[in-house]
């Protein structure tokens, strides 16, 4: 949540050994005013989805606990399985040392799937390695 000047509720950015060492959380946002999320599932460490997050997305979820992003397409935040049920109860939330990341542990309700497709995560095709990529690349579903 950032007012009319831009401020949000976290402490401002500080010298290198602040925001590596210290304790107080100084996130850093791009031009945009976001940072990425990496959404993890509490109990496997299974990586469910990757989203952006701003300042009232992440003041939302600390306070409520259900994880909240920022919608790049529809420009606004959205409240994770909203419509679906399938709501992001965050357990943990970590930052990286450059504090530009945020990783989110969560437990997912509802059908227990992260994916607007329906699977349970957003990563369930993977891509060969090993060879050249050319333009008709298959990719396996998980």
């Amino acid at each position: 949540m950032s007012d009319a000047r831009g401020l949000t509720p976290f402490a401002e950015r500080g010298s290198l050994a602040e925001v590596e060492c210290g304790l107080s959380f100084q996130p850093c946002f791009d031009a945009d005013g976001l940072m990425p999320a990496i959404v993890t599932d509490a109990g496997s460490g299974e990586v469910l989805m990757f989203a952006w997050v701003n300042a009232e997305a992440i003041a939302l979820t600390l306070q409520t606990r259900i994880g909240h992003f920022w919608s790049r397409s529809r420009r606004k935040l959205w409240k994770k399985g909203e419509e679906s049920g399938n709501l992001l109860h965050v357990t943990e939330v970590r930052t990286d040392c450059d504090q530009d990341v945020l990783w989110l542990r969560v437990s997912v309700s509802g059908d227990g799937v992260a994916c607007h497709t329906g699977a349970r995560s957003c990563f369930y095709r993977s891509l060969p390695l090993g060879a050249p990529p050319t333009p008709d690349l298959v990719m396996a579903r998980e």
